[in-house]
């Protein structure tokens, strides 16, 4: 099981650079709302603490739109083009294979933007086996992947401004 104590990620000091002009999209789904919120919560107060200029919010129904909404705002927007996508979901296991297929999909989805578009979009979709495994990931015992996933934009957008 991965665990954030065997990462570096959240450390912050170093790594990043100053974000005044950056702009970063999330887009989240309609499902799990009360999840999804807090992934939401986390991922903007990392942002604010980082003085991220813009920071839009979408929201899709569900997990297997986050790349269309992704794509179209790419393409269509006229203003800012975003520095980042944060990809925000939760996707609970039920009783039959429908899981699977929207994992696959949200996760094929994220990998081809990623080599499509020319600026990250990174992956915070809880995939868990259960509501309080994905309580455990906002704030709980496996941290807070909404936290984790606004540090990674910014690390991802400082990676892509440094070799540039």
């Amino acid at each position: 099981m991965a665990d954030i104590a065997n990462s570096k990620l959240l450390h912050t000091g170093t790594g990043i650079l100053p974000m005044e002009d950056a702009c970063v999209v999330l887009v989240k789904t309609e499902w799990n709302a009360a999840i999804i919120d807090e992934l939401e919560r986390g991922c903007v107060e990392v942002l604010n603490r980082h003085k991220v200029k813009t920071v839009v919010v979408l929201t899709v129904p569900g997990a297997v739109e986050i790349s269309f909404a992704i794509r179209c705002f790419w393409e269509q927007t006229t203003a800012q083009k975003p520095d980042a996508f944060i990809a925000l979901g939760c996707v609970i296991k039920g009783d039959t294979p429908h899981f699977d297929y929207v994992c696959k999909a949200v996760t094929d989805g994220v990998v081809q933007l990623n080599l499509q578009l020319p600026v990250p979009t990174i992956f915070g979709v809880l995939t868990v086996n259960t509501e309080e495994q994905a309580r455990e990931r906002i704030g709980g015992k496996h941290g807070h992947k909404g936290e984790e996933a606004a540090i990674t934009a910014l690390k991802m957008i400082s990676l892509q401004r440094s070799i540039k």
